[in-house]
């Protein structure tokens, strides 16, 4: 049902603790692959992957180029994009399920959101209070995932490789009206 697409940067700890958020998942059946696409050339993710059963893509390039590249690899009919370090609380597996059948059954295209949740441990820097000041203003972040349709991926235009900023880019063409901000949380470090 769900390909989940982790971009991750060699560090082992953030990829680790994501994936263990996803187990739930992919036991009740949600989740039918998850690729980590590294962008740091080193081995650990490659080992990270192996032990965890996870698709393994090493790529060299930007990260939108490498969102891009997972996205392709991806087999399922839904894409989950998800930064690496980020937790989703255990109520999204119930609700993913509900907004893809709701979707798939209305016909209308539209992606979905997770609400942010800071961590309590994360550094706190100006850039951090300015990301702040723009959720309360209702505009999305790249931080807080992306469930979507590859269909409706695909027609968007996907992640453009060569583009800066890529992520907030397809979430304006996405636009209000296409965009679900869903009810659980995603706890970014």
């Amino acid at each position: 049902m769900l390909s989940v697409i982790i971009v991750t940067d060699g560090l082992e700890q953030p990829a680790v603790a994501t994936l263990a958020a996803l187990v739930p998942g992919a036991a009740a059946g949600v989740i039918r692959e998850v690729l980590l696409v590294d962008r740091s050339g080193s081995d650990t993710i490659a080992r990270v992957a192996d032990i965890a059963g996870c698709g393994y893509i090493a790529f060299e390039g930007s990260r939108a180029a490498a969102l891009a590249a997972g996205a392709a690899s991806a087999r399922s009919s839904w894409l989950l994009f998800v930064p690496a370090g980020a937790v989703l609380d255990t109520g999204w597996i119930d609700e993913t399920t509900q907004f893809v059948q709701s979707v798939s059954t209305s016909g209308r295209p539209r992606a979905g959101i997770f609400r942010y949740a800071r961590s309590p441990y994360a550094v706190t820097s100006w850039r951090e209070r300015l990301r702040w000041v723009a959720r309360m203003l209702g505009l999305p972040s790249a931080d807080q995932g992306l469930l979507i349709s590859r269909e409706h991926y695909d027609r968007l235009g996907g992640y453009a490789p060569d583009a800066r900023r890529a992520e907030s880019k397809l979430l304006r063409r996405l636009g209000r009206s296409s965009r679900t901000l869903l009810r659980s949380r995603i706890v970014v470090a």
